[in-house]
């Protein structure tokens, strides 16, 4: 069994749903330490003028060691309506905007506490209409206190797992060797961003999953998983 965990992210790019797609188990990390400015609360979306960053404002100040699945959003700020009017303003004359407008106006009209409600549900939502069906479970069903490779070793252990499935980035901090002596097989993504017809000229990859969902509908699956 093939086993891929990954931190829950906002509104995630197109080669985490590849990563889902791509193994027999996805675990979510909703029990490691949140790290600010990565993409946990944030990502990109496409404007005439380039990029657009939408970041959900987060509660760090005394929190510095705190879970993601604890991380709690600061409601001082309207953060929602401002999301909502971006991707209005830059996706309303998408072609197939229109499938997603109810639930994503929906989600923003809704007061949300913790990050990882409004993550997960997006999530949720996206994998439906990709029709990905790989199931899905949180860390913290497991109590694994262990840290970096170590942790993804015994989490396979736990999951009856004999393969491990990690983003490419993972070369540069995995320590291989810890695999092989508990006789488990280590294999990497290969994700290939295909371009697709976008909005706006000029093809920009690595946004979030909504540009790909928006412009290209029921052939976004496709597109994502290369077929």
């Amino acid at each position: 069994m093939i086993l891929a965990v990954h931190q829950p992210q906002y509104l995630p790019w197109l080669g985490y749903f590849h990563k889902i797609a791509n193994c027999d188990l996805f675990l979510f990390l909703d029990d490691v330490q949140y790290k600010k400015r990565e993409f946990q609360n944030r990502n990109k979306i496409k404007t005439p003028s380039g990029e657009l960053w939408l970041t959900i404002p987060v509660i760090t100040k005394g929190h510095f060691t705190q879970n993601i699945k604890d991380v709690q959003i600061n409601k001082d700020e309207k953060w929602e309506s401002q999301h909502w009017a971006s991707i209005m303003q830059n996706y309303s004359k998408a072609p197939y905007f229109a499938e997603h407008r109810e639930f994503f106006q929906k989600l923003y009209d809704k007061k949300w506490g913790f990050l990882i409600d409004i993550s997960m549900e997006i999530i949720h939502y996206c994998l439906s209409y990709l029709k990905i069906q790989t199931p899905l479970k949180m860390s913290s069903e497991y109590s694994v206190a262990s840290y970096s490779t170590e942790r993804i070793v015994e989490l396979c252990k736990k999951t009856g797992s004999d393969t491990y499935f990690s983003g490419s980035g993972g070369k540069a901090y995995m320590d291989e060797n810890i695999f092989t002596v508990n006789n488990l097989k280590l294999a990497y993504q290969d994700f290939h961003h295909q371009e697709y017809q976008q909005s706006y000229p000029g093809f920009m990859p690595y946004l979030s999953i909504i540009d790909l969902l928006f412009n290209c509908g029921q052939d976004s699956s496709r597109i994502l998983l290369g077929k």
